[in-house]
């Protein structure tokens, strides 16, 4: 099973081939690909490489997390991977489920507006409230 790291603080502008070279000198079957802003093509500052070894994996982590490359400091940690690639953003959406352990906190959010409500019930309760509305009705109590 290969092991995917996340490779942060890169410059904007890097040659791709200088890094692969970095990191194919500590082992074999490491590929890289950047991360770049769809508008400008420019790296968003990290990217991913996925190694095949797990000791290979560990040696890229030892050898060039913090290391200097284009005048920032490397940070290289291995990549927590979601469940069923939910997890916000253009894949994941609001409340989408993000794998154990996983430094981001599911948050449900609730939008309330000061405006009046409106006459018609909110049409995600507006069964239920039918059906309130009719045991009410239905209800016979002695007084």
């Amino acid at each position: 099973m290969s092991v995917r790291l996340y490779v942060g603080n890169l410059p904007q502008t890097f040659d791709s081939k200088e890094l692969e070279s970095q990191l194919s000198s500590i082992g074999e079957g490491i590929r890289f690909k950047a991360v770049l802003d769809r508008e400008t093509g420019a790296c968003r500052g990290f990217g991913f490489a996925n190694v095949n070894d797990e000791k290979v994996a560990d040696a890229v982590i030892e050898q060039l997390n913090g290391k200097d490359f284009g005048g920032n400091a490397l940070r290289i940690e291995r990549s927590e991977r979601r469940d069923n690639n939910a997890g916000g953003g253009r894949r994941g959406g609001p409340g989408a489920s993000h794998a154990p352990g996983s430094a981001r906190k599911a948050v449900n959010k609730v939008v309330h507006s000061d405006a009046k409500a409106e006459e018609a019930p909110d049409p995600r309760w507006a069964g239920e409230l039918s059906k309130l509305k009719e045991l009410l009705a239905n209800q016979k109590t002695a007084v």
